[in-house]
């Protein structure tokens, strides 16, 4: 029964696929990778904009505690 159990489930998951064209997946697939480089594009030009920006806050505090003294 292992045997048989086995064979069912694999031949259901390569036959579930064949519904949707493995081109259009492969498409699909190539798309969402673009839109993945473009976003962490993104996260990167933003990540970056913070550390700047972090740096600027320090620069300003130190600049607020010398004209405290």
């Amino acid at each position: 029964t292992d045997r048989t159990t086995y064979s069912r489930y694999s031949r259901d998951a390569n036959s579930s696929g064949s519904s949707i064209p493995s081109n259009t997946l492969e498409k699909r697939i190539e798309e969402l990778e673009r839109e993945l480089a473009k976003e962490r594009q993104e996260n990167a030009r933003l990540m970056k904009m913070t550390q700047d920006k972090e740096e600027l806050i320090g620069k300003l505090k130190e600049e607020i505690d010398l004209l405290n003294r």
